[in-house]
């Protein structure tokens, strides 16, 4: 079962990677909202463990965001906020369960291992994009030509993820810089532009085109 474990204190996310992974559990960490947010797009795992306390995007603002974008990952809120309200608030945020600081290893394993078996009881697995001869593997977040994987940065391929969830549609420059740099307030809106030429350039040879519709946004569609 793959964890996304999102936890800003550098020990105590550290020792709970060590102990998960040691039950058999395949955790990957990250300690700000931000980049929690991004990891989650590109490549959606069995379950989150949320902290609420986060450098930039704090957790409801993390899940919250996730929610919107339709990912429906199992979310377990593991945070010092303890009291009802603070459970009441996460859990209409868009959580799935919530275990408040100091907790028992025994009994995050037990919820983890829940939450993962409803999930896989309860979610079909997630349908390819296709874009010409391109092909977006939802279940890894990897974009392949043929049977060739693309190698993208995080930013393009949350762009290209974006554009080829809807080809033919124009995605607005705005849409895509929430994407692309979520929660990034000192990244000037224009560094959109930089990513797509980035891209279009690495596009080059498919049967796949990326085009700049003013005013509009950018599009994917076939050649």
């Amino acid at each position: 079962m793959k964890v996304l474990l999102v936890e800003d204190d550098p020990s105590m996310r550290a020792a709970l990677e060590r102990t998960l992974a040691r039950r058999g559990l395949a955790v990957d960490c990250c300690g700000d909202g931000a980049h929690a947010l991004a990891r989650w797009r590109m490549a959606p795992p069995d379950v989150v463990v949320l902290d609420l306390s986060l450098p930039g995007l704090d957790g409801l603002q993390v899940l919250e965001s996730a929610r919107r974008d339709g990912l429906a990952t199992p979310v377990l809120i593991l945070t010092a906020r303890g009291t009802v309200g603070d459970r009441v608030v996460g859990l209409n945020a868009g959580a799935d369960d919530y275990l408040p600081k100091p907790f028992d290893l025994d009994e995050l394993e037990a919820r983890l291992r829940a939450l993962g078996r409803r999930r896989g009881e309860a979610a079909a697995p997630p349908e390819d994009l296709h874009v010409a001869d391109l092909r977006l593997d939802r279940a890894s977040g990897a974009v392949y030509h043929g049977a060739q994987v693309l190698e993208l940065t995080p930013r393009e391929a949350a762009l290209l993820q974006a554009l080829m969830a809807r080809p033919g549609h124009a995605v607005s420059k705005e849409r895509l810089f929430e994407l692309v740099f979520p929660g990034e307030q000192d990244v000037h809106p224009e560094a959109v532009e930089v990513v797509v030429y980035r891209l279009r350039k690495k596009l080059q040879g498919t049967a796949a085109t990326l085009m700049t519709l003013r005013g509009l946004g950018y599009l994917i569609k076939a050649a």
